[in-house]
């Protein structure tokens, strides 16, 4: 009795041991996120206040200014957020159709050994470092297009799109394929049984019922061409200004601006590049929202 008694109580103490464990967990990625906030806003708030130290700056001419130079004391990101949009939503309407017709040829069409082969040969591209991603658009893409370019260089809006594209492929293919899969084989079977083709059943039966992993893999697509920083310097040209009037324009996005000056700059400027981080933050919230929101109207159809 007494033996069981002490088993009973180890239970106990193993089970609050790791409800602790797990609590800790938990408690330390919501700390750090709530601790970034409040750096980012904290400072990134200051220069519109009248009681900043190293002076004021208009926020209406922040978000809607279209020069970024800090020698002048102009500190204009609205170019930047456009800039961002037309590389994002670029790749994604490059890189979505190219992922999906991957994914398909690996969960439906090729035979086993050949998606066995394409496979982690495409989950391995999710696991190349973001700078070997810009190298490679320095060395190959950027050259390709200044050969086609009406500009003396291959920076372009252009480059940065074909980056991202090749970035955020495994990250929607692995998705995908993962989606695809979990379709029950009673749809196809039904479909087929009803005389449709094997095409018509992929596009007709099975792409609608993994519809809600599609639209995961989307928005997890765009968080990853919002994002990245590294891959993009090496190719976009980053200009103090101007919005690019044609894909070959050089173009200067959010989180290239910060990463570029975040290492010199001082007083009024590095609160500033603050501020074009609470930008990009709201920036990246409403754009999943607006995601999410479309994924849950897809899964509730």
């Amino acid at each position: 009795m007494e033996k069981d008694m002490g088993v009973s109580r180890k239970r106990i103490w193993q089970e609050k041991f790791f409800h602790g464990l797990f609590f800790t967990a938990a408690a330390f990625a919501v700390i750090s996120v709530v601790a970034i906030i409040i750096l980012i806003f904290s400072r990134g708030l200051a220069p519109f206040f009248p009681n900043n130290v190293y002076g004021t700056y208009n926020f209406l001419d922040f978000v809607t200014g279209m020069h970024w130079r800090p020698s002048f004391r102009e500190f204009g990101i609205g170019y930047m957020i456009i800039n961002s949009l037309l590389a994002t939503f670029g790749a994604i309407i490059l890189g979505v159709p190219i992922a999906l017709l991957t994914a398909i040829f690996i969960a439906e069409i090729a035979p086993k050994p050949l998606a066995n082969l394409i496979q982690p040969a495409v989950e391995l591209l999710a696991a190349i470092p973001s700078v070997l991603y810009g190298v490679f658009g320095f060395a190959v893409i950027a050259p390709a297009i200044e050969s086609i370019s009406p500009h003396p260089s291959g920076d372009s809006l252009l480059a940065v799109i074909l980056v991202l594209t090749i970035m955020i492929l495994p990250t929607i293919v692995t998705v995908v394929v993962t989606s695809i899969r979990a379709v029950p084989k009673s749809y196809k079977e039904g479909s087929l049984a009803l005389g449709a083709s094997h095409i018509q059943t992929i596009f007709k039966v099975v792409m609608p019922a993994a519809k809600s992993g599609i639209l995961t893999a989307v928005v997890l697509g765009v968080g990853r061409a919002i994002g990245e920083t590294m891959a993009v310097i090496l190719v976009a040209g980053n200009p103090e200004g101007g919005i690019p009037t044609t894909i070959f324009d050089r173009v200067r996005l959010l989180t290239t601006n910060i990463a570029l000056e975040q290492g010199y700059a001082t007083e009024l400027q590095a609160q500033m590049l603050f501020s074009t981080a609470v930008v990009l933050f709201f920036f990246i919230v409403i754009i999943n929202l607006i995601l999410s929101k479309i994924q849950k109207k897809a899964g509730d159809s």
